[in-house]
C-alpha cells in the first residue's frame, strides 16, 4: 500500500512538472510571436504595430541611453522622435540571440540583440532586456532597458 501511495506521488509530481514545461513553451512562443510582431511592423515603418507589442499604460518603463522613461505615451513619443522625427527613418530591424526565460506562468524575462541597417548605410545595434507580463488580452513587454551603439 505504501509503495502505491509513493507511486501515486510521483506520477503526480511527473504530471504537474511535465504541465509546468508546456505553460513555459507556449509561453515563450507567444512571446517571441510578440517579438516577431514587433519586428514585422518596424520594418512596415508601422509604429502603431510596433507599440502594440508594450503594456499601454503609465507604469511602463523603460531604459535607455541613461535616462528612464515612465509611461507608453512617453515610449511612443521618444520613438516617434528618434526615428520618425525631420530626416529620421526608421530603417530595417532585426532581433538577434533571443533567450526567453519564464519567471512563472505570467512572467518572464528576454534577452537579445537589435540590429538596424539604416538608408544611409549606418548600422545602429546593441542590447536589451525585456520584462514580460501576461495580461488577459496576451503577453506585454512592461519593462525595456535597451543599450546600444
Amino acid at each position: 500500500m505504501r509503495n502505491l501511495a509513493l507511486l501515486a506521488g510521483v506520477i503526480a509530481t511527473l504530471a504537474v512538472c511535465g504541465m509546468g514545461r508546456d505553460a513555459g513553451d507556449a509561453g515563450r512562443t507567444a512571446i517571441g510571436k510578440v517579438i516577431e510582431d514587433q519586428q514585422e511592423a518596424w520594418n512596415r515603418h508601422e509604429l502603431a504595430g510596433f507599440m502594440a507589442g508594450y503594456w499601454n499604460s503609465p507604469e511602463l518603463t523603460f531604459f535607455s541611453g541613461g535616462h528612464e522613461s515612465k509611461g507608453w505615451e512617453a515610449a511612443l513619443d521618444r520613438y516617434k522622435k528618434n526615428y520618425q522625427g525631420a530626416g529620421q527613418e526608421m530603417g530595417k530591424l532585426e532581433f538577434a540571440n533571443l533567450r526567453i526565460e519564464m519567471l512563472g506562468a505570467d512572467a518572464a524575462f528576454v534577452r537579445g540583440e537589435f540590429h538596424l541597417t539604416m538608408p544611409d548605410g549606418k548600422t545602429p545595434h546593441g542590447l536589451f532586456t525585456l520584462v514580460f507580463r501576461k495580461f488577459p488580452e496576451g503577453w506585454k513587454i512592461v519593462h525595456d532597458h535597451s543599450a546600444g551603439e
